[in-house]
């Protein structure tokens, strides 16, 4: 029998654990209920393109190269232009196999073992596995209710300064933070760029939850205020239309997204998904983001309710302003690694927020994603949490009704 731990190096990852299919209370993730899914819309469209520009398929990169088909390109470019006041060609569009190949792309050309980072200290769990494989310093930056302490960010830029260190970004998801769900403030974007132009530091704009803010105008992105070039932007079609789906983009002026395209070197990314959402975005993409924020809107109290109703005040949050996510913050008895395992094994999935941190505040933290379950497993779900949490912690001290 082959024993393929003989060829693996020391540095190799764990092995995937053998999938048996989603949790019945499924809190993780991105997911968005199937009910979400603009199935018809999405049918209807590619039926039509590819009537229209099947022959294509033919060549590599369609017949718009390996930046993306270029009607989608397009829309992008005039859909943000409208939804986060960037001014952009599609000739500085790159579109990717979603936003996690943006992150990708940019550390393949920004990075190397040893650089320094600077991120929000509560992050998304998957940029924060990257730079660790990386071997990358992070240097965290705590979040206020408007975003990322710049009055910090700024001490930090000095002390590193001092020791001759320069960061190679800094990485800010601005709007709906992952995990925490704040909105960066239009005074705290504009502060931003002037620090990124005093120290000569690029940004990293992580905007993939921006169409989904409930009721807040959306703020402009990062990028709107950026005239010399300083911010890669990136986005997503995963959350507004369909996770599964794997079509993200980066924006960058040419000089830098030329230096980026040389590292993207899958023969391009999925074309069908391209042409179908071109032609879908055309059409659909405004009616269908305002529908999907109204079902999510209602997951979102309902999670909050049901928080509020079995675990009261023990457990503290903030009512997301938007997005599929809700982040938690328990008793710091309670162990949400621990609390994660007890979970699973009754059919309740969670994001425990140790993977959210690069602190050792997030031991007692998790992400609950609301995007997927009913309202109905919403609630039985977070019931089932707490009455575990009881169980394991002795937090909550009562459960209402139980």
């Amino acid at each position: 029998m082959f024993n393929i731990n003989n060829f693996l190096h020391l540095d190799a990852l764990k092995p995937a654990v053998e999938w048996k299919g989603f949790p019945k209370y499924n809190f993780v993730g991105g997911h968005i209920d199937a009910e979400s899914i603009p199935v018809q819309s999405i049918k209807d469209s590619l039926n039509k393109i590819i009537l229209k520009e099947g022959k294509t398929l033919g060549k590599y990169g369609l017949e718009s190269g390996p930046q993306g088909f270029l009607p989608l390109r397009k829309f992008i470019s005039n859909q943000l232009k409208i939804s986060a006041k960037i001014n952009c060609s599609e000739r500085e569009i790159l579109v990717l196999s979603g936003s996690l190949q943006a992150l990708d792309l940019v550390n393949q050309t920004f990075l190397r073992k040893g650089d320094t980072v600077i991120i929000e200290e509560e992050n998304y769990g998957g940029t924060i596995s990257r730079l660790k494989r990386l071997g990358v310093n992070m240097v965290g930056i705590p979040l206020e209710k408007d975003g990322m302490n710049l009055k910090i960010l700024e001490q930090e830029l000095n002390d590193l300064l001092k020791k001759e260190i320069i960061p190679r970004y800094i990485y800010t998801i601005p709007t709906i933070q992952n995990p925490t769900g704040t909105v960066m403030s239009v005074a705290k974007r504009k502060q931003l760029i002037k620090l990124s132009k005093k120290y000569q530091i690029p940004i990293f704009e992580d905007d993939c939850y921006a169409d989904l803010l409930f009721e807040k105008e959306r703020p402009p992105a990062i990028k709107s205020f950026d005239k010399e070039g300083y911010v890669t932007y990136c986005g997503s079609f995963s959350k507004s239309i369909a996770p599964a789906l794997r079509v993200g983009y980066l924006i960058a002026n040419w000089e830098v997204l030329s230096r980026i395209l040389p590292y993207k070197t899958d023969a391009g990314s999925g074309s069908l998904e391209q042409m179908a959402l071109a032609e879908f975005c055309k059409e659909y993409f405004n009616s269908h983001i305002k529908t999907l924020k109204i079902k999510l809107q209602k997951k979102s109290e309902a999670i909050c309710n049901a928080l509020d109703k079995y675990f009261g005040s023990s457990a503290e949050y903030k009512k997301p302003d938007g997005g599929i996510f809700v982040w938690v913050d328990m008793h710091k008895k309670v162990d949400t690694s621990r609390l994660y395992e007890l979970a699973l094994k009754d059919g309740v999935a969670i994001n425990p927020g140790n993977e959210w941190s690069i602190n050792k505040s997030g031991r007692h933290k998790m992400r609950l994603c609301f995007g997927n379950p009913s309202i109905k497993e919403i609630d039985e779900g977070i019931k089932r949490l707490a009455i575990i949490c009881r169980k394991e912690f002795g937090i909550p001290t009562k459960i209402a009704n139980l």
